[in-house]
């Protein structure tokens, strides 16, 4: 069948780094089997039919250029323009909409777009777009504080996709100003005209954890309730349970084992053991045993593909199994027999791998132990713990140093983004944020599950298994090599073709400096997105040629799908063979719902802090300047790892230069010049917590006084 290979030639084509192929060398980066090869033909004429791939020179395949008209998804911009992501990809992208030629559309909507040339930059056609036609509405619900005007009622959305209020003609009993509401549209908004809607749902008090996370869950279409055929299936699987039916299981409870995990985790889905082996190591990591309680294709396997991951918001978790399971006989408590599958890695005194073995084991958990509690052990504070335990510490810790210097000779990249803890108060409220705990221990845990991740993957791969891999290609050369313009002007002599070890060296020589964060951001940017994908692509920011998730069953669909081959090679089977085009399908489901779970969970986060700050305008704090633009400077709060933003106007009285290739703004008269990575002292002006905006200050007015043009340009050389 030709048609199973389309989207995935589709989606190969429009990978940001692919580099145009022939249908042979096509057909080799996707795995495809030779006698499979003439289905694999016949989907690439299919394609080319239909206009949706060109053959060019040597017969190498791309897609078509931009076309007179466009159908696709409407994504606005809260400054006024937007853009259309096309539904058939094309080589320029997604089309930019100008101000004023959207006729109406919101962020969601299907729309047409009349295609029009507005010149070349670089020897490359731009294009706009001018919205001629709304086919399809897309969501016609979106969440929102309720407002009340001298005359009218409205609810003003959340966030800023839609920034237009929607007007309400009856509010109902109880209605009160400030209240979070779902808001159902009945009338779309048209050029002059606000959209009307009718309240579906009221949330609660804006400003209380409880309504402010069940508004994120609403805006983000998250499913936070499990149907009753889910629950009784969960429920028997759960009831059917014999820990002593080992099953042909090894049985490895009485192996030292322990589990590391956060103080409110509640679903421990991995364990670790380390064993000496004479001048080396032996790493077990042994994972929850999932799939033998979801059985593919039931009514749990379902659910849990539709969710595709776990969320974990503060004080409130969207499971991605119901709790009788993931924090039932799945979760790896202490003391209790569980089944697990357990990846086995024979290690040499260098921490270089040289065997590894799966196997379907039984285990129990010694001890439960928290990263904070685990370090101290390690630190020498073991009072109270069995020598068993403690010394297992010791082996844990000298293994993954190890690791951890064989992984970054081999080129493992690890990036330097600060993270904080949000601290609330027993009402919800948030009371501080805190550095996150950044213990030895959480590299620990980090390396093994790494090292299990790629064993499993490469026994997978050795047995010529199509399976959902784990891939992050390496940054596009356009990248690259905007990211190498960007750190020369801010001083860094780079290659214009970085490699893994100019990217080790470069986040090296910034570590501990002020423009540490904005160095990092950017190199983070250049790389495009880690996602799911059966593709033959290796893991860019590892150094890992195979690679996937096994580790989290409990929270992530793809490690499910990787169990259920696990088992097969574990018990020396042939696994089935997948479907490549359902495999494709599904790795792309799932790299979307991670990235929307990852979007809510930051959104919340992000709230909570608005709020906590508008308690604080006026106060000054230590900044980083960490993004530059036509309209303004981009500045992070180091404090509470928070981005805000100083517009142009509140600079100073100066006629403001703007380099976004050279990441700053120069004033014209005073020479003061701002620039990506400059400490910056900034004062908080105001927060808007529904709109998601900071803004800000410099704490002291640039100075006004000209200085002499020649001198300020030589200084910024």
């Amino acid at each position: 069948m030709p048609e199973r290979y389309v989207e995935a030639i589709i989606k190969y084509l429009s990978s940001r780094d692919y580099q145009p192929l022939n249908p042979r060398q096509l057909a080799r980066q996707l795995g495809v089997a030779e006698e499979a090869y003439g289905s694999f033909r016949q989907a690439i004429k299919i394609l080319r039919d239909s206009g949706r791939v060109v053959l060019g020179a040597r017969n190498a395949l791309t897609l078509p250029e931009m076309s007179a008209r466009v159908v696709g998804t409407f994504r606005a911009n809260p400054r006024g323009f937007g853009f259309v992501v096309p539904e058939t990809p094309n080589a320029h992208g997604d089309l930019y909409v100008p101000e004023g030629e959207s006729a109406g559309a919101m962020t969601g909507d299907t729309v047409v777009a009349r295609v029009l040339k507005r010149g070349k930059r670089g020897g490359e056609m731009l294009y706009h777009g001018r919205v001629v036609e709304i086919v399809r509405r897309g969501a016609s619900r979106l969440v929102g504080t309720l407002q009340q005007s001298e005359d009218a009622w409205f609810v003003l959305p959340d966030g800023n996709a839609v920034t237009e209020p929607v007007v309400i003609g009856d509010v109902g009993p109880g209605a009160r100003p400030g209240q979070k509401v779902v808001a159902e549209i009945t009338s779309y908004p048209s050029p002059g005209k606000l959209a009307r809607g009718v309240i579906v749902e009221n949330i609660g008090a804006a400003g209380q954890i409880e309504a402010e996370t069940l508004a994120v869950i609403r805006a983000h279409g998250l499913p936070d309730t499990f149907d009753g055929a889910v629950l009784a299936e969960a429920r028997r699987a759960a009831e059917a349970f014999d820990p002593a039916a080992a099953d042909g299981r090894e049985d490895l409870t009485g192996l030292t084992v322990v589990t590391i995990d956060p103080p409110d985790a509640r679903d421990f889905d991995d364990a670790v053991s380390v064993q000496a082996d004479g001048g080396g190591f032996v790493l077990g990591v042994h994972i929850a045993d999932v799939s033998h309680f979801v059985a593919a294709g039931k009514a749990v396997d379902t659910e849990a593909r539709l969710r595709g991951n776990s969320v974990y918001f503060p004080r409130k978790v969207l499971p991605m199994l119901p709790e009788v399971l993931s924090n039932g006989v799945c979760s790896l408590q202490e003391g209790q027999r569980r089944f697990c599958k357990s990846a086995f890695i024979r290690y040499d005194a260098a921490g270089e791998v040289v065997g590894a073995r799966l196997a379907e084991t039984v285990i129990r958990s010694a001890r439960r132990l928290t990263y904070t509690e685990a370090q101290a052990i390690i630190d020498g504070k073991s009072g109270g713990y069995e020598r068993a335990v403690v010394e297992l510490l010791k082996r844990m810790d000298d293994l993954a140093r190890r690791i951890d210097r064989r992984r970054r000779k081999q080129g493992m990249i690890q990036l330097d983004l600060p993270a904080v803890e949000l601290v609330l108060d027993e009402q919800g409220k948030l009371a501080d944020a805190v550095p996150e705990d950044d213990s030895y221990t959480h590299t620990i845990i980090e390396m093994f599950m790494v090292e299990a991740n790629e064993a499993v993957a490469r026994a997978l791969a050795a047995g010529n298994v199509d399976f959902l891999r784990r891939i992050h290609p390496e940054p596009d050369r356009p990248a690259g090599r905007q990211l190498v313009s960007f750190l020369r002007v801010c001083g860094h002599k780079l290659p214009r073709d970085l490699s893994r070890a100019d990217i080790q060296r470069l986040l090296e020589a910034v570590k501990g400096k002020p423009e540490s964060y904005a160095v990092n951001l950017a190199v983070l940017k250049s790389f495009e997105q880690a996602e799911y994908s059966p593709m033959r692509v290796g893991h860019f920011a590892l150094a890992s040629d195979n690679y996937c998730h096994f580790t989290s069953p409990i929270r992530r669909y793809p490690d499910l799908t990787v169990h259920r081959l696990f088992a097969d090679l574990a018990r020396k089977r042939r696994p089935g063979a997948p479907d490549v085009a359902e495999l494709v399908a599904l790795g792309s489901h799932c790299s979307t719902t991670e990235r929307r779970a990852e979007a809510a969970e930051e959104e919340l986060r992000t709230v909570l802090l608005l709020q906590f700050l508008a308690g604080k305008v006026g106060e000054s704090f230590d900044g980083v300047v960490t993004g530059v633009t036509n309209f303004g400077l981009f500045v992070q709060l180091p404090r509470y790892v928070i981005e805000g933003l100083i517009r142009m106007a509140d600079l100073g009285d100066d006629w403001w230069e703007v380099s976004t290739q050279a990441g700053e703004i120069r004033g014209e008269r005073s020479g003061r010049r701002f620039r990506i990575g400059d400490p910056l002292k900034v004062r908080i002006a105001s927060v808007d917590p529904a709109r998601r905006q900071l803004n800000l200050l410099p704490d002291r007015e640039p100075s006004a006084r000209p200085q002499r043009r020649r001198k300020a340009r030589k200084a910024s050389q």
